[in-house]
């Protein structure tokens, strides 16, 4: 509450640090709904593997080494942990995460990653905390310390993803449906952007199968060339068969 406070009584100015994490992490999300699509099984065993590495590794934060026979009490009996504010306040963080729409959190262990840097973690909170019953502290260490911990596990879900094998047919369809869910002309980049993972090569060819069935045309030369969907005409039985079902006919 005393950091709301503070930042609601001082005009808001984003370190320039954070406002690079910021933009990073739009440009995550925006490509979020895209990996979460590719392979539903196997994201659900890194979520699983996320859940597991998070019970552990929140445990040697505060200390503690957990023997691997009790992961399982850890996850469902909640035992008792030494710093439990800790534990709520990156429970609560995750959970700001989601609210936010970044769903990392749920493959890639944030615990884990906090842990790989427990030194910074206790250096940068005893930095916010100087002061703090004055009203007078500097949030900014913990909030970009979190915020770094964010993109890493944004980059390192995007590796993970991009690292399973694609079930056959799975690229050609992600490519396909960025094609549908673009507006007006497009290039080869603007499909690249969208569909992390598939070489440019394999747009290409994509384009050229699509462009022989007459569903896009290319509209120049070059690799900046401009692409096109097209709409194709019904066939003609498809017509007379429209008049025939018109109500009154």
């Amino acid at each position: 509450m005393m950091t709301l406070r503070q930042l609601a009584a001082e005009p808001l100015t984003l370190p320039t640090q954070t406002t690079w994490y910021l933009t990073d992490l739009a440009e995550a999300r925006g490509k979020q709904e895209l990996f979460t699509r590719q392979s539903p099984q196997k994201l659900k065993l890194l979520r699983e593997h996320a859940l597991i590495e998070s019970a552990v590794s929140s445990n040697r934060i505060e200390g503690v080494e957990v023997d691997q026979s009790r992961v399982a009490t850890l996850l469902f009996g909640k035992s008792a942990f030494r710093d439990r504010d800790g534990r709520v306040s990156r429970l609560l963080f995750l959970l700001a995460c989601y609210h936010c729409g970044i769903e990392a959190g749920r493959y890639i262990s944030l615990e884990r990653l906090i842990e790989d840097n427990k030194e910074r973690y206790y250096e940068v909170l005893e930095q916010s905390s100087r002061r703090w019953h004055e009203g007078k502290h500097d949030p900014w260490p913990t909030i970009n310390f979190l915020l770094y911990t964010l993109t890493r596990a944004c980059k390192e879900f995007e590796e993970r993803v991009g690292q399973m094998a694609s079930p056959r047919g799975a690229k050609t369809d992600m490519v396909e449906h960025a094609i549908e869910t673009i507006s007006g002309e497009f290039s080869i980049t603007d499909v690249e952007r969208l569909c992390p993972g598939v070489s440019r090569d394999m747009i290409r060819l994509l384009l050229r199968d699509l462009k022989a069935a007459g569903r896009v045309e290319c509209l120049g030369r070059g690799p900046g060339a401009k692409w096109r969907k097209r709409v194709l005409p019904l066939k003609k039985g498809n017509k007379e068969g429209s008049k025939r079902n018109k109500p009154g006919k």
